[in-house]
């Protein structure tokens, strides 16, 4: 089955930005951030599309989905 995956630890760490942050740009708490980087959270389209906002990028190309049959 697929699992949504997501760039944002990339997008941050090349911005240099804190998990705290992007979640006070975005009106999140950091835990947040930190569960959709780990993969245990799905954002809303609301949140997806903040986040792409701040990254000045689209969703689809920060949130992705990839096959986990091998675990």
């Amino acid at each position: 089955m697929p699992r949504l995956k997501t760039k944002i630890h990339e997008l941050r760490r090349e911005r240099g930005m804190q998990q705290a942050e992007l979640a006070e740009l975005v009106g999140v708490r950091r835990e947040t951030i930190g569960k959709l980087e780990s993969g245990k959270y799905n954002p809303s389209l609301k949140l997806a599309m903040d986040i792409a906002k701040v990254f000045g990028s689209t969703v689809e190309e920060i949130f992705y989905f990839e096959d986990d049959d091998d675990e």
